[in-house]
């Protein structure tokens, strides 16, 4: 292997293990959810322009700080280290005891060794 070959292997591999930010969209209908209906929301991620595997846990935050984990659609279980590649989709149901409430839907989103972190705040509403 001749030296020019070698420093070329070496600044793609190089390239590799940097790698790309990851591209993280969220879709939802607004910053005011009606109580006691579905609120489907949607969250895309790729790299290159391309779907990546990935690892979400979704909470929502409160005023003075408690953070409460998401339930999978009408499931008993919670979005947390779920994985998924490229979309995912799923509802809220807001409770009627969160009207008027400032709240923070917040999404981490991990790529590998990368983390991102997406705040929706939200006021739910009647």
């Amino acid at each position: 292997m001749t030296l020019g070959a070698t420093s070329a292997l070496l600044a793609a591999s190089g390239s590799l293990l940097l790698g790309t930010t990851p591209k993280v969209a969220l879709v939802a209908p607004g910053h005011s959810p009606t109580i006691n209906t579905h609120w489907n929301y949607s969250l895309s991620v790729s790299e290159a322009g391309r779907p990546v595997a990935a690892r979400l846990s979704a909470e929502i935050v409160d005023p003075i700080g408690g953070v409460h984990p998401v339930q999978f659609g009408k499931s008993t279980k919670y979005v947390t280290n779920w994985p998924f590649k490229g979309s995912f989709r799923d509802f809220i149901i807001w409770p009627p005891d969160s009207r008027g409430i400032p709240l923070v839907f917040r999404l981490i989103v991990e790529v590998g060794g990368a983390k991102r972190v997406v705040n929706y705040s939200v006021v739910p509403r009647t």
